[in-house]
């Protein structure tokens, strides 16, 4: 057994099992959690860096082969979204020491993180449909303590919708499993690519195929089943509200663009021209509620709707150019959305208000805040030279090239919209007179702020380091799109 590819979820599995028996013993679950996280941190990189140099590791439970026994499976792909799940785990971690209430850290806040990352790193490292479903409700349970952490009553009522709408995705979600493994006799995803190749029967896995896009849509959070997310990630601790921001709906997107490019690839015609279209709603009307509000931490909730359409939009455009930017796009978001969310609770830190027309003067009081959010914030918007917009330069040119005018338009005029609800947030936050207090003023947040300058600092990297990371953007596309490395790989064929 390749016990590096199963680390990733052992890890953070057991020492989330060992932080239960201390949840009194606060100071030492910050040493190991923050220890812990470190190593995951390291081990992360170093299997993205065996997988790159030595081809896709398998991991098989028990020494049964594929497709018969648990797989684990660790391609480029899901070794990057490892390293930035473990990226964001980390700086979401350290910002938490800073800035999470004693109360709210006494019960069990540290053992359902890293359970969270345990369903995280295991949606992206499993090798069958079953265990996907498996670690998404790892990861959802672990979601639902998180989201109500503290039990606010904005946090108890707000949070009810994202448990319904999940709930019910789960239900969907198994019966998807049900009609795929009648139709196919298998659930392990290179034995399913190789069955839906065989099969003649196109009507009936669309049928299926329509069934899973509706449940990761879901979960990533695609039009029209958004509704749940803008105001139940507006309750929880920043550093809560930041690792849902930049990872949960990624793990949705990640099972999308896995399924329908390995999986799901026998009618691209018919399946990824409706995926299209979601990505173009779903751009438009996230953007639209961002540029309606005028939260801080409501706009960043909204803009993580708009920004998915972008992933899923090279999902449907399904070109090597195109696929390349969504996953460049992926890894830009998950940075720099996570930071956003973190100067947001930097911000709230400091005035103890989100609402915008309350806030004002930030950039006289805590200039190093402020021109820190602006980096990020343009980052988002898509302004060159940062990761922004070379991630969405691949999107757009791959659009103008396979003719797609509609598309190319709506991801134009959403990052036009971005750039204005990011202004907006400046103007009023960090821009104009001050209103917050002079005790309030000299408040000193360098060691909250200290933790998001590796994000900050990731977002310009990747920006003027922007081809060598386009070229491994591009070496995960050209991966995805020749299923036949992973069958084989995993199969030995």
């Amino acid at each position: 057994m390749n016990s590096l590819v199963v680390l990733p979820v052992l890890l953070p599995f057991l020492v989330g099992s060992i932080l239960i028996l201390l949840v009194k013993r606060h100071a030492l679950q910050r040493w190991i959690s923050g220890i812990t996280m470190t190593a995951l941190l390291v081990l992360s990189i170093i299997l993205a860096v065996v997988v790159y140099q030595d081809g896709i590791q398998i991991s098989e439970l028990g020494n049964w082969e594929a497709p018969f026994g648990i797989i684990f499976v660790a391609d480029m792909f899901a070794t990057l979204m490892v390293v930035l799940s473990s990226i964001v785990g980390f700086t979401c971690l350290f910002f938490a020491f800073r800035t999470i209430a004693p109360v709210r850290e006494k019960y069990y806040f540290y053992p359902f993180y890293f359970f969270l990352l345990t369903g995280v790193n295991g949606a992206f490292l499993t090798g069958d449909l079953f265990n996907l479903f498996v670690f998404f409700e790892v990861m959802l349970i672990a979601s639902y303590i998180l989201i109500v952490h503290g039990s606010t009553n904005y946090q108890l009522r707000e949070s009810f919708k994202y448990v319904a709408i999940n709930v019910f995705a789960s239900l969907f979600f198994i019966v998807g499993v049900a009609y795929m493994y009648a139709a196919t006799g298998t659930l392990n995803f290179a034995h399913l690519a190789e069955r839906i190749d065989e099969m003649e029967q196109t009507g009936v896995l669309n049928v299926i195929a329509i069934l899973f896009l509706l449940v990761f849509a879901m979960k990533g959070a695609l039009f029209p089943l958004y509704f749940w997310l803008p105001r139940s990630y507006y309750g929880p601790p920043a550093a809560i509200a930041a690792l849902f921001g930049g990872l949960l709906t990624k793990v949705g997107i990640y099972a999308i663009i896995r399924m329908f490019t390995l999986v799901f690839n026998h009618d691209p015609t018919f399946t990824h021209n409706i995926i299209l279209a979601l990505a173009g709603f779903t751009m438009f009307f996230g953007v639209l509620g961002a540029v309606s509000q005028f939260d801080f931490k409501r706009i960043l909730s909204y803009h993580i709707i708009s920004q998915v359409g972008y992933m899923v939009m090279g999902l449907g455009l399904y070109t090597q150019l195109a696929i390349a930017g969504a996953i460049y796009y992926i890894a830009h978001h998950i940075i720099v959305k996570a930071a956003l969310f973190l100067f947001a609770g930097a911000a709230q830190k400091i005035t103890g208000e989100t609402h915008l027309k309350k806030m004002g003067g930030l950039l006289g009081s805590h200039p190093v805040l402020a021109w820190m959010f602006f980096i990020t914030a343009i980052s988002l918007a898509g302004i060159p030279p940062l990761s922004g917009f070379f991630s969405k330069f691949a999107l757009i040119l791959s659009g103008f090239e396979e003719g797609r005018y509609i598309i190319v338009t709506v991801a134009l005029i959403v990052g036009l919209l971005t750039l204005f609800s990011m202004i907006k947030i400046f103007m009023y936050a960090f821009w104009g007179e001050r209103k917050h207090t002079e005790e309030q003023s000299q408040m000193k947040i360098g060691s909250v702020l200290l933790p998001i300058v590796p994000l900050v600092a990731l977002t310009i990297i990747m920006g003027f380091a922007a081809e060598p990371i386009f070229q491994y953007s591009e070496a995960i596309a050209a991966e995805l799109l020749e299923p036949d490395v992973y069958i084989n790989s995993v199969l030995k064929e």
